[in-house]
Order: structure tokens, then C-alpha cells, then sequence
């Protein structure tokens, strides 16, 4: 988010209009006709501005990233394509920090701009190895807002005693927030939530077959939970998941 100094310089340079400087005063930056970037949301919330991009043609996506970029030191861009990100390498070579097509979920950075630090400690848990992909969306969005994040996958209540060693050491190492990923019945959030003293974010997953498929059972169970302390996002939200989970350990720091 730009100074109000710098603000008022473009417009007193003629670089901007009296409605542009109004909109980058409250944070907003315009792109097009067809965007409003919150570039003052990581400032005010502790959220950065992430860059949806289902829906969006390419150009659009290409256009979004560079005027954020112009901005900020680091972009997040959230479930694109095969299409979106081959553009994305084309345009920004060199450029992608963490992530990538399996997380459908990329980091654009700065030669030399790293991720805040100092956040607290988040732990994440996936039910089985299909889960991973939203695990790793969320693990992204925690990093990328300075949490230090744990993580182990395929612990889920098929196998439940593959849960205890990987639970205890996040435990041990004071973990403010868990995010626990399942699809199919959704079960481990509950299990999970009713043994450990702190917030569970439950994540669905689209991973599942039958009447209940594409996560809905899953969210379901999870919202039936009789577990307190266990909170839902909804299917294959893992950027919710894992800001939530920051949110929460970043202010235990």
C-alpha cells in the first residue's frame, strides 16, 4: 500500500487522477474495468490480497499479477489451470517462490523478497494423500503470512494409529492452530478436535465417490461434529483454512 506522500506526488505530477488517488488512499487499486485490488488488505487484516483465478481469461490474470506486483513484493495466485499457469511461467519467468500445479496454488516474489517472519506455529493433517493438494494450498497461504507451519498427510481414521506420533509432535512443539483435511466420511477433524487443546480448522475435500461425493459428506460431518473447538471452511477451501490457522497463531506470537 502506497504513502499517502507518494500519492500525493502522482497526482501532483499529473500521474494519477483525484479519483485514482482517492481509490489508492483507501487501498484500492484499479485495474481495467475489471478489477479492485485491496492492496491495503494485509496491512489491515493480516491477510494478503490472493489472486482467485477461476473465472478470469488469461489476459485478465496476467494484467492482475503485474499491477499487484507493481505494489507489493510478492503475489499469491489460487486455483488456476494447465492454460493459466503456463501463461503465468511465460510472462513472470523465474519468478515463482513456492508452489505449484499440485496446490494449484503459486507464489510470485521479487528477486530477493522473502515471506514475513515471525508468525506462530500451525499444524496440518490430511486424512489421506488425495487430501494433499488442499494441505498444501493452505500451507502456502500460512507460510506466505509468516506462520511456521508442520505438516503430516495420510493419518486418517482408516489407520488412526498413524495419527498419534505426528499429533504429539506438533503438541510438543506448541502449535496454536491445526488445519485438518478429509474427504470421504470426514472423520479425523472430530477425532482430532476432541484430543488436543487447540482451534481445528476441518477442510473438506472434493476426494470421495457415491451419494456423499465431492465432499459432501464430508462437510457435512464436519459441520455435525459434536466436537468443540472445530470450526468448518468450506470444500477445497485450503486458502481459507490456512489463513484462519495463521490468523490464529499469528497473534500468540
Amino acid at each position: 500500500m502506497e504513502s499517502l506522500h507518494d500519492i500525493l506526488k502522482q497526482l501532483a505530477e499529473g500521474r494519477i487522477s483525484a479519483d485514482e488517488a482517492r481509490l489508492q488512499a483507501a487501498g484500492i487499486l484499479t485495474v481495467g474495468d475489471f478489477a479492485r485490488l485491496d492492496t491495503g488488505r494485509l496491512k489491515r487484516k493480516g491477510v494478503p490480497e490472493i489472486i482467485f483465478a477461476p473465472g478470469k481469461t488469461v489476459a485478465q490474470l496476467l494484467e492482475i499479477c503485474s499491477a499487484l506486483l507493481d505494489k507489493s513484493s510478492r503475489v499469491i495466485i489460487a486455483s488456476f489451470d494447465e492454460e493459466q499457469k503456463g501463461a503465468i511461467d511465460s510472462r513472470f519467468p523465474g519468478m515463482i517462490a513456492a508452489g505449484g500445479m499440485e496446490a494449484k496454488t503459486i507464489v510470485l516474489a521479487k528477486p530477493g523478497q522473502q515471506p514475513p517472519a515471525g508468525g506462530g506455529k500451525i499444524g496440518i493433517l490430511s486424512a489421506g494423500t488425495a487430501d494433499i493438494p488442499a494441505c498444501e494450498q493452505a500451507r502456502i497461504v500460512a507460510e506466505e503470512m509468516g506462520s511456521h507451519v508442520m505438516n503430516a498427510y495420510d493419518v486418517g481414521v482408516a489407520g488412526v494409529h498413524r495419527l498419534v506420533g505426528p499429533l504429539g509432535e506438533m503438541m510438543e512443539a506448541g502449535v496454536a492452530a491445526l488445519v485438518v483435511a478429509a474427504g470421504m466420511e470426514g472423520a479425523l477433524p472430530s477425532v482430532v478436535a476432541g484430543l488436543v487443546p487447540v482451534p481445528v480448522i476441518g477442510l473438506p475435500t472434493s476426494s470421495g465417490y457415491g451419494l456423499g461425493g465431492g465432499g459432501v459428506a464430508a462437510l457435512l460431518a464436519m459441520l455435525q461434529s459434536c466436537c468443540p473447538g472445530l470450526v468448518v471452511v468450506n470444500i477445497d477451501n485450503g486458502v481459507g483454512a490456512g489463513a484462519t490457522a495463521a490468523l490464529i497463531a499469528n497473534r500468540t506470537t
